[in-house]
């Protein structure tokens, strides 16, 4: 089965056309690791309210089982990615952005800065990424590889835990 996934990059001169999305096509290739689909893909500015109308889009009228987003997690007045986050998401996951902030912390100390957000709505998790492509790649390794069996759980698709887990 593919993950049905969409990608929302959080950038105010990538809207405008200055720069050119590399984290977000980044972002695609990663996804593919775990057999996911990209369905959307949308660069917008940094605007809170048009940031919760496109996750809610995403989730609850595309029926994406995944959103990575990137960009728009750091300490600037424009960053508010994980406010819109929190304002749309059910429930945090807070040990997946804990555990990129950690991974990341081995590269630099600035990791510590992020204020990225990992949450769930309805039967979708929605990830934050920061915006640089060597944070979006460090960040989504560390965490890729159990987004399939949360999306599972989060599903209702997994009835025991896995043997390992024991």
């Amino acid at each position: 089965m593919k993950w049905q996934v969409g990608i929302l990059t959080l950038s105010d001169k990538g809207a405008r056309g200055e720069r050119e999305d590399i984290s977000g096509k980044l972002i695609h290739e990663i996804i593919e690791k775990i057999d996911g689909e990209v369905k959307h893909y949308d660069v917008i500015p940094d605007q809170r309210s048009l940031i919760e109308k496109t996750l809610i889009r995403y989730v609850d009228e595309n029926k994406l089982d995944l959103v990575v987003t990137t960009g728009g997690t750091g300490l600037a007045k424009r960053d508010v990615t994980p406010e819109a986050t929190l304002a749309v998401i059910d429930k945090e996951i807070p040990g997946m952005a804990e555990e990129m902030r950690r991974v990341s912390r081995e590269k630099t100390k600035h990791a510590m800065l992020s204020r990225a957000v990992v949450g769930a709505r309805g039967n979708c998790i929605i990830i934050n990424l920061p915006g640089s492509p060597k944070a979006v790649r460090e960040n989504l390794e560390a965490v890729i590889d159990v987004v399939p069996h949360a999306l599972e759980i989060l599903q209702g698709k997994m009835g025991e835990h896995p043997k390992d887990f024991k």
